[in-house]
């Protein structure tokens, strides 16, 4: 679950993405609540829901925001008053520190490799990198399927030449991180960065490039 609030830029609008957008989508307003699902499946794939933000403190917020469980709660009694038969589920950052744990090369491409990289609690994702320096053992900031990207950007399973890839190991530039170079690379992390399935610490990564701590010889 990605949410987002922009009083400023969008009004009083709580934007819920539970999915990527389907080629025909059917909406539905009762009230306060908007739900948007996939016309072919009638699957939910996302909410917009006015008139929230003072009720749940988001109102000095801009971008994406993580709910907790009592705003989550708040969130699904609208749903439910609202005749909607959804429950929404209070889900941590999907951006992880990761580790890649196996490489091989691509079989359709000379420059994409195939990994398979660790994102914590025993799971792992097999995602296609193009990063010149990709290498087994390295430990990744990992954009698992359901990230948000500082530039607004949605991360979502997909293929890349007919292979498929879950999700995207990123780059210090793509994080937005300060003095990260402007070239593809993968950021890899210092061992003692964080553990292996953490959410990526965006105070912490600030300082990675300016005291020297990210190698960009690559």
């Amino acid at each position: 679950m990605i949410t987002s609030y922009n009083l400023k830029a969008l009004g009083d609008v709580l934007v819920i993405i539970l999915g990527p957008n389907a080629d025909a989508q059917s909406v539905t307003t009762h009230g306060q609540v908007t739900s948007i699902q996939d016309k072919k499946t009638n699957k939910t794939t996302g909410f917009n829901i006015t008139g929230v933000g003072q009720a749940l403190g988001l109102t000095e917020q801009a971008g994406q925001i993580y709910l907790n469980e009592d705003q989550v709660t708040t969130l699904n009694d609208l749903i439910r008053a609202a005749d909607f038969d959804y429950e929404l589920v209070a889900t941590a950052s999907k951006l992880v520190v990761g580790r890649v744990e196996s490489m091989v090369s691509h079989p359709d491409s000379d420059h994409l490799h195939v990994t398979t990289t660790a994102v914590g609690n025993g799971e792992t994702l097999q995602i296609v990198s193009g990063s010149p320096n990709m290498r087994e053992g390295i430990k990744v900031a990992v954009a698992q399927p359901g990230t948000m990207m500082p530039s607004g950007a949605l991360i979502w399973d997909g293929a890349l030449r007919g292979v498929p890839s879950s999700g995207m190991i990123v780059s210090g530039r793509e994080l937005h991180l300060p003095e990260a170079p402007d070239k593809p690379g993968a950021l890899v992390l210092p061992e003692n960065f964080g553990e292996v399935g953490e959410p990526f610490d965006f105070v912490k990564a600030q300082t990675l490039y300016t005291d020297g701590l990210v190698d960009t010889n690559y």
